[in-house]
């Protein structure tokens, strides 16, 4: 009988024998780990695409692993142009191809063209045994072997005992029922990231080699690969330090018994030759020999960034001999606030007066730093540690220039223009505001920033007084919106002509076109979309030669938008009330019997663990918060930004990692549960089980615009179940706690934006987190209608899961006041801390709650424009006049109340 090898082909036959240890499989070759690879397929330079597979066979790589997964990709028809791209170039396809996708279309029609015997990347159980069965049969039929990764059903393994435990029940199904071949059989037990600064994660190294070495020794013939490259994910960007990790990985994980890794054949360090202290210190991480590893390797890591296979590298201080105005510059362009008050201190004592400082070099570096932003070249994050260096740097300079002026009663330096900022009344969102105040303060802008929950009328005091030339608007929410309004309308009556800026969350060019601008002819709205735009739009609206043409576009650009959207909203066709109602939602309610909590009425949660939190952060929002357009992690490697997207996550990681450690936040949540039943548009709850005194309703809107086909239109009331069948609706309020407020406040006081928006920004992240966190206990635990569910938590952004968590205020349940129901029904306040503002804004902002609807049929909508035979009906239900109801529905009004009045009137 035949020795049980691994035999694998593209033109020449490859064997995986005993005497070859490891089998480097190239990874270049994949959209998802190489910005550079992707970029080449997007653009169909297929011959420089050929030439990193050439790259990688040449740098050593026995197999080359091959993924077109990418959005933008057609990824069936390039994996077919590619291959059969490879299969003409005998230098490349001499080595077996890895076909690599998570969609079962694109591995087929790969094996369709590949010549030789190949490896599909990847099988699983994630959708169960059969799915599994089926795939595993038409491997075998094709001739490939298979990498098995180590997920099913309940999610990915992550430790030692759930990585053998689907190993072992894999084989026995590949081997015993199917008849694969067991030298066949590749299993990808997981490699995870190591020293993220989250406990949980620090043994996946150990955990991996354990279930290598078990499978080795128990499940005969296998073989044992991984993404190698996984491990080091939180040291992105520092290559040295990535190689050595990865090397001592391996060194180790080779002698558990792994024999394959896909990993950058051209970029790996002998373990012998990487510095023994760095060596020590990945050892620890990797093995988790010390609790404080992480740290320890992170101390380490700055000395060895650079380029070199693991060789020593001090910090490059050569800049430090640069004349004092290059020293400034670099400072203020490379974020390093190490130095300035030495250097700022030593340029004021070369200068006539201490204002030469901030107009002369000062000022200089920052140009710099404005033109490599507007560039591309520099991205916001890196703009603000810049304007914390500016800020130290006026620090040191202040109390001379405070001195100077009291004794000659001189000037003070003359800048850009004055801006007065403020998020409006009632809103509490203040991180995109603050981000663009930095922005125009680096741009020679003197900003006073009034905070949030401002009143109009201190709004237009303070630009009187302070005679400023700008007005800067922020708000988050929907009522927000008529807050801006108000106050447009407000200077308008006062006769004001300075221009208006709008921006935030909820805000919008047609917003602005349609309902703000017009309340200002004597002055300019303008819409600002991010804060990279901001210093255009100030400048322009400020500069004499530019003011007015400007202005002119804008308003015509305004009318416009404003035209086309009228056009847009007349040619849509909406149903009457009774219509839309009569094409709702329709579930048989007969085949369905809703699970019943394990509780009813409300509980308080204090428990939390920031560690276990932060396990179910989504960080693509983060990076938004920052103006870095992308999803996370591929953001990391994006060619333009990736870069910066790295620094912001390693400083991220940095305060996240003091964050637990010091229990900067206190988390803490209310969550509840009451019989419900539907009730034509609104869901009443109930005070018990017995279901015969209401305890309070639920008001919910329905869509009225015109469906195609069969689609409903629905309210939230349709998946709630009819009176006759016991059902129930939960709610919640989660906050990451009032302790950001202080903590970011206390960075401001240093003179570090940067520290300030990050902490804003992580404990927005937490509240998020906590709310997915808390609905998946939700589902699990304290509902248990999904007592099975598995779902790891990176799984749980694209919301696979049975059931929503709706949120007063947002799309589908648009009415913010819904807020005061659920949070009397929670004894919110009590309970959490979290108030509302009087426009229904939640205090701390970073906060979050919604309510808890469990039928697996339920989606996320939006109810959109509303008629006004709903906004009398909805007022009608809610106890309401009609005028209160259009002010708290106004953005979704399909009508003008005032146009009504005067024509009433007329």
């Amino acid at each position: 009988m035949p020795d049980r090898y691994l035999r694998l082909s593209g033109l020449e036959p490859f064997v995986l024998t005993p005497d070859i240890p490891f089998v480097n499989v190239g990874e270049r070759t994949n959209v998802t780990g190489s910005a550079r690879f992707r970029k080449l397929i997007k653009n169909r330079d297929y011959a420089a695409a050929l030439d990193v597979a050439r790259d990688q066979v040449e740098n050593g790589a026995q197999i080359i692993d091959i993924n077109m997964d990418e959005g933008l990709i057609d990824s069936k028809a390039a994996m077919v142009e590619y291959l059969n791209l490879i299969a003409a170039e005998p230098d490349i396809a001499r080595v077996p191809i890895m076909i690599d996708s998570s969609k079962w279309e694109v591995i087929e029609a790969g094996l369709q063209c590949v010549q030789g015997k190949p490896v599909v990347n990847s099988i699983s159980m994630k959708e169960g045994e059969e799915q599994f069965r089926h795939h595993a049969r038409l491997c075998l039929a094709y001739g490939a072997a298979v990498v098995v990764m180590a997920f099913d059903e309940q999610g990915q393994a992550d430790t030692a005992a759930r990585k053998i435990e689907i190993c072992q029940r894999a084989y026995n199904i590949l081997v015993n029922e199917v008849g694969f071949p067991p030298e066949d059989i590749i299993f990808d037990p997981n490699i995870f990231a190591v020293a993220t600064g989250i406990e949980e994660h620090n043994n996946y190294g150990v955990d991996f080699i354990e279930a290598t070495r078990w499978i080795r020794q128990n499940l005969p013939h296998a073989h044992v690969s991984g993404g190698v490259s996984n491990l080091s994910f939180s040291f992105r960007g520092n290559e040295p330090v990535r190689e050595a990790m990865h090397a001592v990985f391996l060194y180790h994980a080779i002698q558990a018994g792994m024999d394959m890794g896909i990993v950058n054949a051209g970029q790996l360090a002998v373990y012998d030759q990487i510095d023994p202290e760095l060596r020590e210190a990945c050892e620890d991480v990797v093995l988790n020999r010390r609790p404080d590893g992480t740290e320890r390797l992170l101390e380490l890591a700055e000395r060895f960034r650079g380029d070199g296979g693991g060789a020593k590298r001090e910090k490059d201080l050569s800049w430090r001999e640069w004349p004092i105005e290059k020293r400034l510059e670099h400072a203020l362009v490379n974020g390093i606030t190490e130095y300035i008050e030495a250097d700022t201190e030593e340029a004021r004592q070369s200068a006539e007066r201490p204002l030469h400082v901030i107009e002369g070099p000062l000022m200089a570096g920052m140009n710099v730093v404005g033109d490599l932003f507007g560039a591309g070249k520099m991205f916001l994050p890196q703009v603000v540690k810049s304007a914390r260096v500016m800020k130290q740097a006026v620090a040191v300079l202040l109390p001379y220039m405070e001195e100077e002026k009291r004794l000659s009663g001189g000037e003070g330096r003359e800048t850009a223009g004055k801006i007065l900022m403020a998020t409006v009344k009632g809103d509490v969102h203040d991180i995109g505001k603050n981000i663009v105040g930095v922005v125009l303060a680096c741009n020679n802008f003197e900003v006073i920033d009034l905070g949030v929950m401002v009143p109009p009328q201190k709004i237009l005091q303070v630009a009187r007084d302070e005679k400023v030339d700008i007005i800067g608007l922020s708000g988050l929410i929907t009522p927000s919106l008529d807050e801006m309004v108000h106050l447009a309308s407000e200077m308008e009556r006062e006769g004001m002509s300075i221009p208006l800026l709008i921006g935030g969350a909820t805000t919008s060019k047609i917003h602005t076109a349609v309902k703000i601008a017009p309340r200002y002819i004597r002055g300019q709205a303008v819409y600002v979309t991010d804060a990279s735009r901001a210093v255009g739009v100030a400048s322009a609206l400020l500069s004499p030669t530019q003011r007015a043409d400007y202005i002119a576009k804008t308003r015509a650009a305004y009318l416009e938008v404003a035209e086309r959207h009228e056009r847009g909203e007349a040619a849509k066709q909406r149903l009457p009330l009774a219509a839309a109602r009569a094409n709702a939602l329709k579930i048989d309610w007969s085949a369905y019997t809703p699970t019943t909590p394990s509780f009813t009425g409300t509980r308080v949660i204090e428990d939390w663990d920031l560690a276990e939190i932060a396990r179910y952060i989504d960080w693509t929002p983060f990076f938004q918060t920052w103006e870095l357009k992308g999803v996370y992690p591929r953001i990391l490697e994006d060619e333009k930004q990736g870069e910066a997207a790295r620094q912001l996550f390693a400083d991220a990681q940095e305060m996240l990692a003091r964050i637990i450690e010091g229990t900067w936040f206190k988390p803490r949540a209310a969550l509840g549960f009451w019989p419900a039943n539907a009730v034509g548009d609104d869901i009443r709850l109930w005070t018990d089980a017995a279901r015969r005194t209401p305890l309070t309703t639920l008001h919910t809107l329905r869509q009225q615009v015109t469906k195609r086909g069969d689609r409903p239109n629905v309210a939230l009331s349709d998946f709630v179940a009819p009176e006759g069948i016991p059902d129930h609706v939960g709610g919640f309020v989660v906050t990451a706690g009032p302790e950001e407020t202080e903590i970011a406040a206390r960075y401001e006081r240093a003179n570090d934006d940067y520290g300030s928006i990050m902490v804003k920004a992580l404990a927005d992240r937490f509240a998020e987190a906590m709310a997915e966190m808390l609905h998946q206990r939700v589902r699990r635990e304290f509902w248990g209608y999904a007592p099975e569910e598995a779902f790891a938590p990176a799984e749980l952004i694209a919301e696979p899961y049975a059931g929503i968590r709706p949120a007063p205020g947002y799309p589908a349940q648009p009415d913010h006041t819904e807020k005061l129901t659920l949070f009397k029904l929670l004894d919110a306040e009590a309970h959490t801390g979290v108030t509302l503002t009087e426009s229904m804004a939640m205090w701390p902002g970073s906060s979050v709650s919604g309510l808890y609807i469990g039928h697996s049929d339920s989606y996320y909508f939006g109810v959109a424009k509303i008629e006004e035979d709903q906004a009398r009906d909805y007022a009608a239900r809610k106890g309401w006049s009609l005028a209160e109801a259009e002010r708290w529905l106004a953005p979704l009004l399909n009508y003008d109340p005032a146009k009504r009045t005067a024509e009433a009137a007329a």
